[in-house]
């Protein structure tokens, strides 16, 4: 089994998405990735979530240590993340055969599979990726280039892991409660505080928050500093780990609380630019939590899918019952539109590092729109995947309980949906981005010529005017308006987006490989999503094999669908 031919969705992108050459180096990892994610990786998860993580907090003889012990199975999942596949280095250094930094999209692709198999793990991966990231756009001084360099490590013997430690008891949402303090301490710093949840509590690299002395009592009273687990001179840091949490899901991957007590530290960037420095962060995670969720999705429906077709109800595979059908194919559908969603994103990320303003604003509002819907319906996706399988779906011994389990995190971490919906109302209200996305998804739309999807091109330049026309009220309200109608909002204007995208890849794939698969998949989601109109997707329905199995679908198969209305 490989989790890449398994999904019919994820070829045609990469062709979409990357050049060729880029698509020559990504094909031999890509498959042995697939593959080892389905045959070794996802045993090794089912083990490591059975098998938490302990926190001893003294050795024999008494003295302070607070080292996390992980269970053998884990500790194979790590060197698979951080060292065979390098899923934490890719966007900083070459691999797998690119001698230059490969596209952003190549680190999504890899990750994307392999968080089919581990969800937990792939928290600090992102985390380690981020905190480079962050450290090379606003950190300078030699602590910080070796931190880097470490980060971005394969090497077993050099390599560090990062984390965040952001969230406190009355500090998680607003960031201007951080009670954290920074002291001076020579060129250095010292911070004394407590850390409420701080996922991979025993990394090498820590960014976090603290006060810092004059500053106000806002967001930019809060500065920046890279915390590292050892000082300079090798010895432990000036920090503890309390305990750890016993959390819902990511059981395989620790998350404690942590007090400060006069900890070393070296400044980041701005002192009074310090949250906004480590938004760089937080937003590069809430892009891989998008990324993350919408692989639940997609390893949930593999389950369904390998359920339905050998389980035998009344004489018949359950695959083959129509009510089955009408419940597998939407979330079918989902799944492809959130992976649309999420190469779209890695590609306005590429073009916006290199200095495209139009693709750094839409993907300043995309993340946020991305990680608010993704994450929100892969509890759903996961959650009707699990009742496909009935009561072994919900038996630990089967890996759906797990999918839901992990589920739930994606709308919680780095900002719950309230929280991010806020912050697509923030740009729309600084950029106008609902415009700017509007104009762009329009100018996609408006060269598709495909007859048979007219009525879907004809619906949603109708829908894109409206929702222009929404957003300006939105931001024309009192305050306490917009932000009680901005949360259902993202996610219409996620929906569009993503509705926009599928046609559009459609067209590509029938330009291309004249298949008209992709083009059904649009019409199930714009039907189940944007029109309300059931009768859509059940109109799809005589075509389910060819759009669950990647199969081609030629113009002449589409007689079964009814002709587009004038």
């Amino acid at each position: 089994m490989n989790y890449v031919d398994l999904d019919p969705a994820l070829q045609p992108l990469i062709e979409s998405y990357l050049e060729p050459a880029d698509r020559d180096r990504l094909a031999p990892v890509l498959t042995a990735l697939g593959a080892d994610a389905a045959e070794r990786l996802a045993p090794l998860a089912d083990v490591a979530d059975k098998n938490p993580p302990t926190l001893a907090q003294f050795d024999r003889e008494g003295d302070r240590v607070d080292a996390i012990d992980y269970h053998a199975s884990y500790q194979e999942l790590q060197k698979a993340a951080y060292e065979e596949y390098g899923l934490s280095a890719l966007s900083h250094r070459g691999l797998h055969g690119w001698d230059d930094l490969p596209p952003h999209l190549v680190k999504y692709i890899l990750s994307y599979v392999f968080v089919q198999a581990e969800f937990g793990l792939a928290c600090p991966v992102s985390m380690t990726d981020a905190a480079a990231r962050t450290l090379r756009k606003f950190g300078e001084g030699q602590q910080i280039t070796e931190a880097i360099d470490r980060l971005i490590s394969t090497d077993p013997d050099h390599r560090f892991t990062g984390a965040m430690f952001m969230t406190e008891i009355h500090a998680g949402t607003d960031i201007a409660q951080t009670s954290t303090v920074a002291e001076r301490d020579g060129e250095n710093w010292k911070l004394s505080g407590r850390k409420w949840f701080a996922s991979n509590p025993d990394a090498d690299i820590i960014l976090t928050l603290a006060r810092f002395p004059g500053g106000d009592d806002t967001t930019r009273g809060v500065g920046l500093f890279m915390l590292p687990k050892r000082r300079p001179d090798g010895s432990k840091n000036s920090y503890v780990i309390d305990r750890l949490k016993d959390k819902l899901g990511t059981r395989s991957m620790p998350s404690g609380e942590v007090t400060l007590d006069g900890a070393y530290a070296v400044q980041v960037g701005k002192l009074e630019r310090g949250f906004r420095q480590m938004a760089e962060m937080v937003n590069t995670s809430r892009l891989s939590n998008a990324m993350r969720a919408t692989a639940l999705m997609r390893r949930s429906i593999n389950e369904a899918l390998a359920h339905a077709r050998t389980r035998v109800v009344f004489g018949k595979p359950l695959i083959e019952a129509p009510l089955m059908r009408m419940t597998l194919l939407p979330l079918q559908a989902e799944a492809e539109a959130a992976l649309g969603l999420v190469f779209y994103c890695g590609d306005m990320l590429q073009r916006g590092d290199a200095g495209d303003e139009s693709a750094a604003a839409q993907i300043r509002v995309l993340t946020p729109l991305a990680k608010h819907y993704i994450c929100k319906r892969a509890r759903f996706v996961t959650g009707e995947a699990m009742e496909i399988r009935g009561g072994r779906g919900y038996i630990e011994e089967w890996p759906d309980a797990r999918l839901v389990r992990d589920s739930h995190l994606g709308s919680i971490w780095e900002g719950s949906s309230n929280v991010i919906a806020l912050d697509v109302l923030r740009c729309m209200r600084k950029q106008d981005t609902h415009r700017l996305l509007a104009k762009t998804m329009e100018e996609k739309l408006t060269p598709i010529t495909l007859a048979e999807a007219g009525p879907e091109v004809r619906e949603l330049l109708t829908r894109w005017t409206a929702i222009v026309d929404r957003g300006d009220v939105i931001l024309g309200a009192e305050p306490d308006v917009a932000e009680a109608l901005i949360g259902g909002y993202a996610d219409d204007l996620a929906q569009l987006i993503m509705a926009t995208l599928l046609l559009e890849q459609a067209d590509a794939e029938v330009t291309r490989d004249t298949n008209f698969r992709k083009l059904l998949v649009a019409k199930a989601f714009i039907g189940g999503n944007i029109s309300a109109d059931e009768t859509a997707v059940v109109d799809t329905l005589a075509h389910f094999e060819d759009i669950v199995d990647g199969a081609s679908v030629t113009r002449e198969a589409l007689s079964s669908l009814p002709a587009p209305v004038a």
